[in-house]
């Protein structure tokens, strides 16, 4: 046999034996144990419903109005001779306070000559009455005195009233905004003197929409009082003044009692006292300025509250139910602001609410709390502890 024969049986038989070697090991080796294919469920965070009561102020805007203005005209003709030096735009005057005089010489005048033929015809009326009854006066003599006695006496209130109203004054304690005629000026009868607006209280009108209506407590027109106003919710009202945020207390006295037609909102009246700080220390809040309200809402028990990322949607919320299995439900949410939003019905006390985000939610997945995620620790390692026992 030649050495290149010789050297292919050798690799012939190495690669033989190899091969028969690998087959005895292969029947020989045991299959190692198959494990089932766990599932592992979504990890996500949940919180428990639980009942709360809450109290939803309502928020409004508005511009503060005087409760009285008034356009001051002249009731007579002439000159004005007299002029405060209160009566200029933003002057403060108290009640009755002579603001402006017309030059009252002809009034004077009229009253005594009409005090002069009262007195005239105060005699004749006396005698003619004593004539009639000893009979040498008819009836209508006497008739006609009485009325010529009560037209004189007319004659007498009108020039005094003519007289009083020489004086320009008003009934209540305000500002003047606007000042429209100036001394040695001949007015006419209905000439516009100025503007004025009282300073014991001001008036704000917030509109409130149908929806706001259900969370604030309004006055009813029959608990309306007879002046006019009745107590009802405090409001807080705020603006800016001079770069910093100012707040003023005021309270809900009444609402219109009608929809308006074109904006579809009711409005409610807040009244604040002393807006100009007259008799008080709190800051002065003008006429004309634009004011934000935060009026106290009704008290509402039972809701549930979850916070406001947990929701899906608009009214959607993820529950996980006692299989641990995701359910996607609606609930009715009676009010949501940055934080939270409250469920009124659709819900119970005591549900498990996903709070964790999830892209695309399916009805009935299998989630994992972690809750279950530490139970299932602790069982690990309690089994771990057994198996280490001898």
């Amino acid at each position: 046999m030649s050495r290149k024969v010789r050297r292919i049986v050798l690799i012939a038989g190495i690669l033989g034996a190899a091969v028969a070697l690998s087959v005895l090991l292969s029947m020989s080796r045991k299959e190692p144990p198959k494990k089932p294919v766990e599932s592992i469920a979504m990890l996500v965070e949940v919180v428990e419903l639980e009942p709360v009561d809450a109290r939803f102020p309502v928020r409004s805007q508005g511009t503060v109005q005087p409760r009285t203005e008034t356009v001051l005209s002249a009731e007579i003709s002439g000159a004005i001779v007299e002029i405060s030096q209160k009566f200029v735009a933003g002057g403060v005057f108290g009640a009755n306070e002579i603001l402006m005089r017309i030059d009252p010489s002809n009034y004077e005048v009229a009253v005594s000559q009409a005090e002069a033929l009262l007195r005239q015809r105060q005699i004749e009326y006396s005698g003619a009455k004593k004539l009639r009854s000893q009979g040498y006066r008819a009836e209508s003599e006497l008739a006609s005195a009485a009325a010529a006695l009560a037209t004189a006496q007319a004659d007498v209130v009108r020039a005094k009233r003519n007289f009083e109203r020489t004086f320009i004054r008003l009934p209540y304690e305000g500002m003047v905004r606007t000042k429209e005629v100036d001394l040695g000026q001949f007015v006419n009868q209905g000439t516009r003197l100025g503007v004025t607006f009282a300073t014991d209280y001001a008036e704000i009108r917030l509109p409130l929409t149908d929806r706001d209506l259900a969370f604030v407590d309004l006055p009813y027109a029959a608990e309306i009082t007879v002046t006019g106003e009745s107590r009802g919710p405090d409001v807080v009202l705020s603006a800016l003044q001079r770069g910093r945020l100012v707040e003023w207390p005021a309270l809900i006295v009444r609402s219109e009692g009608v929809v308006d037609e074109s904006s579809r909102v009711t409005y409610a009246v807040a009244r604040i006292d002393d807006p100009y700080a007259l008799d008080s220390d709190q800051v002065p809040i003008p006429m004309g300025t634009f004011v934000t309200a935060s009026i106290d809402g009704v008290a509402m028990q039972g809701l549930l509250r979850v916070p406001r990322h947990a929701l899906h949607g608009s009214d959607q919320l993820l529950f996980v139910d006692s299989e641990n299995r995701l359910r996607i439900r609606s609930v009715s949410i009676v009010r949501a602001d940055s934080e939270y939003a409250y469920i009124s019905s659709g819900a119970e006390a005591g549900e498990r609410v996903i709070l964790t985000a999830l892209e695309s939610p399916i009805n009935g997945m299998a989630v994992r709390t972690a809750d279950d995620a530490n139970e299932s620790r602790e069982d690990t390692v309690a089994a771990k502890g057994d198996e280490e026992q001898p």
